[in-house]
């Protein structure tokens, strides 16, 4: 079979073994109290940014809609607090963009929305507009509406559903706690899928680190039902949409192609439980759970905070740092991305906060790549990160596409174990960056050509 440009003939994919640290996996979320200001990001997912309905002074409500989804490819946002809209503003997002946001002034009354009823679903459109309606996108970490996701021409295409319970990143707790809390939510998630979707395999993949989890699960299985539960090991990325495709389907997702194309389609078990709830409840996704840890942290613990609440008031609630923070993140250590500042939000897919002291935090040195292989080795898609390093550098964008630089999941594995400190995901993004600057250069000179061999034409005429 062919991986990455090259033939493999492995039963697992590669990996790196992390440390688990997951301090909080005994630990049942606890609800925080409701802060004085959220400030909630029109863009909380991959695709159009949502556009606000409300208007600086209005009244919300919990629940209440505040801004519509901006496209097919969007999501709706919801208000998890009642109080008065203080400021429409842009606000500034760890990639780097300014996105539109709202703030709003709450009045800790907690006030629900009259709106607030559980959908009539009693037909696939009928599910696909609930779920749309719900403002789930994925809670895992990737943010990609899930009604666009679940959104299927034919059917009979969908060879299994994957459920996401892997959480293969260090320190976060906040699915296992979903899988064991609101175990009932997950199974109503996937009683849903198998009526509306007509999906006749379900896979619940989770890593073996996670007996309770697994165990769970396996009782609720019935002989004959559709859904089985498959033990993962424990091993880092796990939890990569390409990687569990294969581990629990052995399907390999080409470059360029969507899991369905071979089969499959992945949900993370925290967004299956979140659509359950808005058509159980009608409470659209207004709050999060999330896991709050890292060496700085006084009392890691598993959060419930409104969408929008500061990182601040949730590491507050936790007794704040037993010492300076360097390091504060949203997501793991492995691909979790550094928040600008403490009045950072809680995004839709939040699924952990970190903050790591001083010696924890620094970076090492860089030095020269010694050609030890490490990172060829460990990657999950066979890539060849030095080469593809190489290549960015010679500016040669034409072999980062021979690279398949495209296929990099940018899980850190090769510059985990680097024994050079050499900021390989980085380099990696970059690189993708050079090859669809290159590509786009391409297409408009051809267009460009095209447009002049036709100019021609119609002169000759």
């Amino acid at each position: 079979m062919k991986l990455g440009g090259e033939t493999v003939y492995r039963k697992t994919l590669h990996g790196v073994r992390v440390p688990h640290r997951k301090n909080t996996a005994g630990d049942k979320p606890e609800k925080m109290p409701i802060p004085a200001f959220v400030t909630i990001p029109m863009s909380m997912h991959i695709g159009a940014a949502a556009k606000p309905i409300v208007n600086v002074g209005d009244e919300v409500k919990v629940g209440q809609l505040i801004a519509e989804a901006g496209g097919f490819v969007s999501s709706p946002v919801y208000s998890g607090v009642s109080g008065k809209v203080k400021k429409l503003d842009d606000m500034l997002m760890s990639g780097g963009q300014f996105v539109p946001a709202i703030t709003i002034e709450t009045d800790g009354l907690q006030t629900m929305s009259e709106s607030i009823e559980p959908p009539k679903v009693e037909s696939l459109q009928e599910f696909l507009d609930a779920v749309r309606a719900s403002g789930v996108v994925g809670l895992g970490g990737a943010g990609f509406p899930t009604a666009v996701k679940l959104t299927v021409k034919d059917l009979s295409a969908i060879e299994a559903v994957i459920i996401n319970g892997a959480e293969c990143e260090p320190y976060i707790t906040s699915d296992t706690r979903t899988m064991l809390d609101d175990k009932q939510l997950v199974w109503e998630g996937i009683e849903l899928l198998k009526k509306y979707m007509q999906v006749k395999r379900i896979i619940i993949g989770i890593e073996d680190n996670k007996p309770e989890c697994i165990s769970t699960y396996k009782k609720l299985c019935v002989s004959g039902g559709g859904v089985e539960v498959k033990a993962l090991p424990a091993m880092y990325p796990q939890g990569g949409e390409k990687v569990l495709i294969f581990h629990t389907i052995g399907r390999i997702v080409p470059e360029g192609k969507l899991p369905l194309d071979v089969g499959a389609i992945v949900i993370n078990c925290t967004t299956l439980a979140a659509v359950a709830k808005y058509i159980k409840t009608g409470i659209p996704l207004v709050e999060k759970c999330i896991t709050v840890d890292g060496s700085a942290v006084k009392n890691p613990k598993n959060v419930i905070a409104p969408i929008g609440t500061p990182i601040k008031d949730v590491f507050d609630f936790c007794g704040g740092f037993k010492s300076e923070p360097k390091k504060v993140l949203y997501g793991g250590p492995m691909m979790g991305l550094a928040v600008p500042n403490l009045d950072a939000p809680i995004l839709k897919n939040t699924n952990a906060i970190l903050a790591f002291n001083e010696k924890d935090a620094v970076i090492p040195a860089e030095t020269a790549c010694i050609k030890c292989g490490r990172c060829v080795s460990h990657c999950p898609l066979n890539l060849a990160p030095t080469d593809i390093e190489t290549a960015f550098k010679l500016k040669k964008p034409e072999d980062l596409d021979v690279l398949k630089v495209n296929l990099c999941m940018e899980c850190g594995c090769c510059a985990y174990v680097c024994p050079a400190n050499r900021p390989l995901v980085q380099i990696n993004k970059l690189a993708k960056a050079m090859l669809r600057d290159y590509q786009n250069a391409q297409k408009a000179a051809t267009e460009m050509l095209k447009k002049k061999e036709e100019a021609k034409k119609e002169e000759k005429k």
